[in-house]
């Protein structure tokens, strides 16, 4: 049992994790999204924050909004196809996916996303090949940002 333990632990420690500019997370690896989306990054300042737009090569666009403080405090998409949520969620995925069950178990058919969660807002429409959608921190939003300003 322990030699399983320590291996488990060499592998965590060998091996880290992706580092992407996840909600919540910090804007310096922009970089990172931009390879893994196979795209060109266009880079957007504003009073109160940046915006870094990455075009994937499949066309869908990701915006992340990150404050002058370095935090991603929003992310929002636009185009065919879905963009890695897991990556652009980081550790709200799993309230995310949380969220989404509870929203399916109360609700038959199809129907845009609208989750208002403790601590995070997702929001999700469109059909087969114009998809968009956001998620934001509503505590991290700069002070004076409008939300829909936000897309």
């Amino acid at each position: 049992m322990k030699s399983l333990i320590a291996s488990l632990a060499a592998i965590v420690f060998l091996f880290p994790l992706r580092l992407h500019a996840s909600l919540g997370g910090d804007g310096a690896s922009i970089d990172a999204d931009r390879a893994q989306l196979k795209g060109s990054v266009q880079q957007r300042q504003t009073a109160a924050y940046t915006v870094n737009e990455i075009k994937a090569a499949s066309g869908t666009v990701v915006r992340e909004y990150v404050s002058s403080a370095g935090n991603v405090f929003a992310v929002a998409w636009q185009g065919q196809f879905v963009p890695d949520l897991h990556q652009l969620l980081g550790a709200y995925f799993g309230q995310y996916s949380a969220g989404v069950k509870a929203e399916k178990a109360t609700y038959v058919g199809r129907h845009p996303l609208n989750l208002h969660l403790p601590g995070l807002v997702v929001q999700f429409n469109g059909y087969m090949r114009a998809l968009h959608g956001r998620a934001y921190i509503p505590q991290q939003v700069p002070a004076g940002v409008q939300q829909e300003e936000l897309w």
